[in-house]
């Protein structure tokens, strides 16, 4: 029984050390500054890893070609590490069951609303905007967007990050069998992803 309790302990104490090294590798990895390249990745597989515009990582290391094992400068994520957990958290309640290609479309939106002057200047703000006495996104107004987001959601912020000032300039998006907005179904359509129409 002795032996059996010093088992346990060492398992206890293996698994709270297991823990803190992924909490502290995590932290690591959103503040990062710097980054060894591994054999076979491209300056767009690190772009989207780390949710860095692709344009700022390549000028930040004066676009040189990459060599495995060489570590390189990583600029800073347009947007505060708060900022980016909001925005996977609406990305997963406005896209759950959508494409892929949906998810990162819905993060463009919100990150191209960041960039225009008809929006509030951060991704917080474009969020939780109210309009005409409602919030912009259904997920604040009922809630959901209070839910943990999956990893594909969070794999679709980064790579639209990545991808920010290359898009075809989405403003809107909306599901055309709930939508009862003659103004919203006016707008000009860029592109239609699964379920919804994106629009300028």
């Amino acid at each position: 029984m002795n032996l059996m309790n010093k088992v346990m302990k060492i398992f206890v104490v293996s698994i709270i050390v297991l823990s803190l090294s992924a909490f502290v590798f995590n932290r690591q990895s959103e503040a990062a500054t710097s980054h060894k390249v591994s054999y076979g990745e491209t300056y767009w597989k690190i772009a989207k890893g780390f949710g860095i515009r692709i344009n700022s990582l390549m000028t930040a290391n004066h676009q040189k070609p990459l060599y495995a094992g060489e570590t390189i400068t990583l600029p800073n994520s347009p947007i505060s590490l708060s900022d980016k957990k909001l925005l996977y958290r609406l990305v997963h309640a406005e896209a759950v069951g959508e494409l892929y290609a949906g998810k990162v479309a819905v993060a463009t939106v919100v990150l191209n609303r960041v960039q225009s002057s008809l929006f509030p200047n951060t991704v917080s703000g474009v969020i939780y905007q109210i309009s005409g006495g409602h919030y912009a996104f259904t997920p604040v107004q009922d809630g959901r967007i209070n839910e943990p987001a999956d990893a594909e959601s969070k794999k679709a912020v980064n790579e639209a990050l990545a991808l920010m000032g290359k898009s075809s300039g989405s403003l809107y998006f909306y599901n055309p069998a709930t939508s009862s907005s003659a103004w919203i179904l006016s707008r000009p359509v860029t592109v239609k992803i699964g379920h919804h129409v994106f629009a300028k």
